[in-house]
């Protein structure tokens, strides 16, 4: 199995210029991530006990949108002010601060999610940050996508980063299990939980389902993952092309399975 790029750092949070990196093409951004299945923002909603969401790292505010749709009241906290700046222009209240950095002034919420973005917060100092700004009962969830491309897709990948980036993390073969990645990371954020001695024990959510991708719209969604968010433009353009030519020898497109994991625990009461 292969996956999206991972942080080179053992403690992403750490790798401050990958995280704040997404924000060089927001627009791209938004267009080409995909969202949330919708039975997950509404299994956020209905085990915590109001309405009130902020959004850590929410970056464009995708998951912010959705939880605006469910009826929520949203704020986002952002530190990548480019990435802000889009969430406000499409409806989302942001504020630029690093979530552990961030001010709160007194404010609480019912829920504290992160999508695709808690491993870019301290898993202790964002525990207890989010154990401070939740009500009784109030719940932080964290989730993020797992997904691989098929087998010539992701070897054309490999192939060509390791050409043309030598000594790219993504150019390592053999590539790494994707569960595992993802298993070890959540059971980072789970120990993170626990330290903040403010929740109940972690619970392990997870969400299949699947999207057909043409070849425009994988290669739209490359360069917004983070070990090529900041590969010069001729270097971007020659994995690309090695990536799209192995697209269209499956037809031009492919059906992408996916898996949202989450972990989401109940503060106190």
């Amino acid at each position: 199995m292969t996956t999206l790029p991972q942080p080179e750092s053992s403690d992403p949070h750490r790798a401050r210029r990958m995280a704040e990196s997404f924000g060089e093409d927001a627009v791209r951004y938004d267009r080409a991530r995909p969202g949330y299945p919708d039975e997950l923002i509404a299994r956020v909603i209905d085990a915590g006990p109001g309405h009130d969401v902020l959004s850590v790292g929410c970056g464009t505010g995708i998951d912010a949108r959705q939880f605006q749709a469910a009826g929520c009241h949203v704020l986002g906290v952002d530190p990548d002010a480019r990435m802000a700046e889009f969430a406000r222009r499409s409806g989302v209240e942001v504020e630029v601060a690093k979530f552990e950095d961030w001010t709160p002034a007194g404010r609480t919420f019912d829920a504290v999610v992160a999508a695709q973005a808690w491993h870019w917060v301290d898993p202790v100092a964002g525990a207890a940050k989010a154990a401070e700004v939740l009500r009784p009962k109030g719940i932080l969830a964290v989730f993020a996508h797992v997904y691989m491309p098929p087998g010539p897709v992701g070897e054309a990948m490999t192939e060509v980063v390791r050409r043309v980036l030598p000594g790219s993390p993504l150019g390592a073969m053999p590539a790494r299990d994707s569960t595992a990645i993802y298993g070890a990371m959540f059971a980072k954020f789970a120990d993170g939980f626990r330290q903040a001695e403010a929740f109940a024990e972690p619970e392990q959510w997870r969400f299949d389902w699947e999207r057909y991708y043409t070849r425009d719209e994988w290669l739209e969604l490359m360069p917004t993952t983070g070990g090529l968010t900041r590969v010069p433009g001729d270097k971007l353009a020659e994995i690309l092309d090695a990536i799209g030519a192995a697209v269209d020898k499956l037809g031009g497109g492919f059906t992408m399975p996916f898996t949202t994991l989450a972990t989401a625990v109940t503060k106190a009461g």
